[in-house]
């Protein structure tokens, strides 16, 4: 067990940057953000299982509690698993479309077009589980 008079390794290389600086990148980092989406439309060009091994390898490097990465990822590229996925998916989404979910959420979700339906869970091609 660590206590209090463990020694810390020093982030050294860590640049540090004036104020006006900092908040030009605050601010550009809004920018970028402010410009996500959520996407339901996707390529079926095939991606290189090595690429999606060197995106996995950021992602699991994310802080966490007590440096413990407690995540796993799954990467699925078969035909069958993804349909099985989108299938189990679908289904819990039917029960969400139909029960769960209130009217505000439903009123929400109208204008966007959502709904069951995932046909693009088998267009993809990889499906990344968390």
């Amino acid at each position: 067990m660590k206590t209090s008079t463990d020694t810390h390794v020093p982030l050294s290389s860590f640049p540090h940057y004036p104020e006006e600086e900092m908040l030009r990148r605050a601010v550009a980092f809004q920018d970028s953000l402010a410009t996500r989406r959520s996407v339901r439309d996707f390529s079926d060009a095939p991606v290189p299982r090595e690429i999606i091994e060197a995106c996995i390898a950021t992602a699991g490097s994310a802080p966490s509690g007590a440096n413990h990465q407690p995540w796993f990822f799954a990467c699925v590229n078969s035909a069958e698993k993804k349909r099985e996925i989108r299938e189990a998916a679908e289904a819990e989404e039917r029960e969400f479309y139909s029960g769960r979910a209130g009217e505000d959420w439903l009123d929400a979700l109208a204008p966007i077009g959502t709904d069951a339906d995932k046909p693009y869970m088998e267009t993809a091609p990889w499906l990344i589980c968390i």
